[in-house]
């Protein structure tokens, strides 16, 4: 007996309406249905699934209220942070500048370039201690552009279009 080919009723849950056909539902379509996720209620008693203790174990530090260790505690053992050499240091008078190129300089719409107009165009994202201009890419106009620093070629190309560096 084939059952392929006997008649099924409109209201059979193995069809389905996709498009305005019917369709079959086939095995490696079906997902399971989405489950809520159960809150873990602590300290609710027995019931709760979590016994008496609350899934913290029996006795000791880490079952008090407010115990645990801190951070990089190793048991009273010299940590981690202790025991390897410290190396060089922070210079907290450096400063931080943001790299232009020449080449992100030729799609400023602006004669007169300067870090606040290419953050308006969005060019650049932060401005940081100021802006260096280096020669990558190629400058195809005349810009006046004012920057912290130059590289000593990005300043000869750009004044080799008859535009104008300024160090501000």
């Amino acid at each position: 007996m084939n059952l392929h080919n006997l008649p099924v009723e409109k209201e059979c849950p193995c069809l389905r309406e996709r498009g305005g056909a019917q369709y079959e539902m086939k095995l490696d379509e079906l997902k399971p249905a989405v489950k809520k996720v159960k809150r873990n209620r602590v300290g609710r008693g027995m019931a709760s699934g979590n016994g008496k203790t609350s899934g913290r174990g029996h006795k000791g530090q880490k079952a008090r209220s407010g115990g645990g260790v801190r951070r990089g505690f190793e048991g009273g053992q010299t940590p981690l942070y202790r025991r390897l050499p410290k190396r060089g240091f922070t210079n907290i008078h450096a400063k931080t500048y943001t790299e232009v190129t020449l080449k992100m300089l030729s799609k400023s719409k602006a004669t007169d370039v300067t870090a606040e107009s290419l953050l308006e165009e969005g060019i650049i994202g932060k401005i940081n201690d100021g802006i260096v201009v280096l020669a990558t890419g190629k400058l195809d106009k005349k810009l006046n552009v004012k920057a912290k620093r130059f590289t000593a070629k990005a300043k000869e190309e750009i004044e080799a279009l008859g535009g104008k560096t300024e160090v501000i």
